[in-house]
This record gives structure tokens, C-alpha cells and sequence, in this order.
């Protein structure tokens, strides 16, 4: 193992870690708009699932006082 580095060896060095950090940060930022479009995917299903429950609770209502 070397004791020391020369200055090239050290800006190739930087070089490689800044464009791996580079790549993980565009990763991490296509990952969290794919999260995003999950998060918008979940709440639009979960607001037609309530629309449903609602329609189906209204209808029985409505079934229940037309037969009272």
C-alpha cells in the first residue's frame, strides 16, 4: 500500500468520487419521483375507494327508508 499520493493520483481519486456522487444523486432523484407517483397513485385510489363505500352506504340508506 502507498504511504503517500501524488497530486494527480489525488484529483483522479476526486475525480471518480465525483461522478459516482454524481450518479447516485440523479438515481435518488428518479427514485423519489417514482415514490411520488406511488404517493399520487395511493391517494387517487383511496379517494375512489371511499367514493364507493360512500355510494354503497347511501344506497342501503336509502334502501332502508323507502322500506320503513
Amino acid at each position: 500500500m502507498r504511504s503517500t499520493w501524488t497530486d494527480s493520483r489525488l484529483d483522479d481519486f476526486k475525480s471518480g468520487v465525483d461522478s459516482r456522487l454524481d450518479e447516485l444523486s440523479q438515481r435518488i432523484t428518479g427514485l423519489s419521483n417514482r415514490v411520488d407517483g406511488l404517493q399520487h397513485t395511493m391517494f387517487y385510489g383511496f379517494i375512489a375507494i371511499m367514493v364507493g363505500m360512500m355510494t354503497g352506504f347511501l344506497g342501503l340508506a336509502g334502501v332502508l327508508i323507502t322500506k320503513l
